[in-house]
């Protein structure tokens, strides 16, 4: 999934925000630098779940028994492979 600098700036600011108002961390640095560490964990993520994506989707495609995207067996075996590859990486 592909998240615009806006809407990852967005989100960082949300949450930092959020767990300031909540008083459920006190910073040791400054905003700035708590955001732009936020954003490189989010775009790490990200990416990871990208790969798993790609993965999970060249299996599914590769099954001689042609599998329609959007089909209900399509969704339970995506879901399926997608929560083996997380478990595979030690995501979980």
């Amino acid at each position: 999934m592909r998240l615009s600098d806006d809407k990852i700036r967005h989100i960082t600011h949300v949450i930092l925000k959020a767990l300031l108002s909540q008083g459920t961390m006190t910073p040791l640095t400054d905003d700035g630098t708590i955001r732009r560490e936020m954003r490189t964990t989010i775009e790490r993520e990200l990416k990871i779940a990208e790969n798993i994506e790609e993965k999970v989707t060249k299996k599914l495609e590769s099954y001689s028994k042609k599998i329609y995207e959007g089909s209900s067996e399509w969704e339970v075996l995506y879901q399926k492979f997608f929560e083996e590859e997380v478990s595979k990486k030690g995501l979980e």
